[in-house]
């Protein structure tokens, strides 16, 4: 029995030899600094090929149609369709998640502690926006105007890394919480200034669908399989509506419970039940211990919230399939010296790296000389402007945001400013950060 007790002498689960390679990959999947590489990984392919020999087939690939029909009704759409209409939902989801736990539990639970990087998440996104406008006001491009808005939460986390523990807590919590809370403003930002030929009828039915989701949470449904069927059902009736679809998986994501249903007082009542039946004589009756042993399981379960179950279930996915798969298929765009020139490009590249430093910086500023807020410890002014330039990196928000704005040449040029704006904020960042950060190694961990 010894071999199945942990280095505290509490008891674990046997273990076979598949756990020696599955634990290490499990832990690798849940470092979320880890998806930003992938990320990138995927975006140079997407450009290598989009600038290669088989350029018309790879683009051509994302425009094939996938669907079905009934009868008169047709559901049909290109395969980048189902991707940014389809997958990233579970993408918006988690995003929703995120945000869900924050204001509950997290950094934005306590006005005082938030009201820094709220500020300088409005600052972030009013400045870019600004002065893309200032820029392309009157022109073509003009309707883009959100593209430079939203941080990229993976790529920022993997530069994170890279810098190790010499980043201070505060800083990474700053950087983090600003993020979140530019990905609300960017989802205000969709369903807001990118909804076109709204359909009421689809819509109200979309609500009716949250509705249903509320009250089943209410009489205590806690099964998700029939929330995941009744959420492919609010999606379509959001796609349907001219609201763009991520929206609802946004909004489900914001009303998954954070609160488990069972609290660890009630798990040990169960725990001594268990063990009594467990020490019972042999010949008792079995039907008890099958009974507490089913209880048990049960109550193990419920005493992680459903937002932490889903989010701890679902993030490998969206972090290492869907944001590279669309990366793999937005991020293509064949490159040519005009493309660098294009008054689009130059714009959004100007929003991500000038008007995201200088927004967050400028609005922090305002918040603590009203007294608002006031620097995390450890983190000074020149640091909290190198973050803001790191901030800059605005990559998967942003080429949805330009999905949804522009087409055709003016896409291609935003996705040259996007890919260019944050490139160029990812290295200057990152200069800026290894020059201002202390040299000694703090004790916290890099990711949390």
């Amino acid at each position: 029995m010894d071999e199945m007790r942990g280095a505290a002498g509490r008891p674990h689960l046997p273990r076979g030899p598949i756990d020696r390679v599955v634990a290490p990959i499990a832990r690798f999947l849940h470092v979320e600094a880890a998806s930003g590489f992938v990320l990138l990984f995927f975006t140079m392919a997407a450009l290598v090929l989009a600038n290669s020999a088989y350029s018309e087939e790879f683009l051509s690939f994302w425009k094939t149609p996938l669907g079905f029909s009934l009868g008169a009704f047709e559901f049909r759409h290109s395969i980048k369709h189902w991707i940014n209409d389809g997958l990233m939902v579970l993408f918006f989801f988690v995003i929703g998640l995120e945000v869900k736990r924050e204001l509950v539990i997290g950094e934005l639970k306590e006005l005082r502690a938030a009201a820094l990087p709220i500020a300088a998440a409005l600052g972030g996104m009013i400045v870019p926006a600004a002065l893309y406008l200032a820029l392309q006001y009157g022109q073509p491009g003009e309707r883009g105007w959100g593209i430079p808005m939203a941080t990229d939460i993976a790529f920022v986390v993997g530069c994170l890394a890279v810098l190790g523990s010499r980043v201070p807590l505060g800083l990474r919590i700053l950087l983090l919480s600003l993020a979140i809370a530019d990905d609300v403003g960017a989802i205000l930002v969709i369903a807001i200034g990118y909804t076109e030929d709204l359909n009421l009828t689809y819509l109200v039915w979309g609500f009716v669908g949250i509705g249903l989701v509320v009250v089943l949470a209410r009489t205590g449904v806690r099964s998700i399989p029939v929330y995941a069927a009744l959420g492919v059902v609010i999606w379509f009736e959001f796609h349907e509506s001219g609201v763009h679809a991520t929206i609802a998986g946004v909004i489900l994501g914001l009303l998954t419970p954070v609160r488990p249903w069972v609290n660890e007082g009630l798990l040990a009542e169960f725990v001594h039940d268990l063990g009594n039946a467990l020490q019972g004589e042999p010949e008792s009756d079995l039907s008890d211990r099958r009974a507490a042993l089913r209880s048990m399981e049960r109550a193990t379960r419920e005493t992680i919230s459903p937002l932490v179950r889903l989010e701890t279930t679902l993030h490998p996915w969206v972090g290492f399939l869907i944001m590279p798969l669309f990366a793999f298929a937005n991020a293509g765009v064949p490159i040519n010296l005009g493309a660098f020139t294009d008054s689009v490009a130059i714009a959004v590249a100007i929003g991500l790296c000038v008007g995201k430093p200088v927004g967050i910086v400028l609005f922090s500023w305002i918040a603590v000389k009203l007294g608002l807020a006031k620097l995390p410890t450890g983190v000074s002014w020149p640091m909290l402007a190198a973050g803001g330039v790191l901030a800059g990196i605005g990559f998967t928000m942003a080429l949805f945001i330009a999905g949804l704005a522009l087409t055709d040449e003016l896409l291609d040029a935003a996705k040259i400013g996007i890919l260019l704006g944050s490139a160029a904020s990812a290295v200057v960042g990152m200069v800026l950060l290894v020059r201002l950060l202390p040299r000694h190694r703090h004790s916290e961990p890099i990711v949390e």
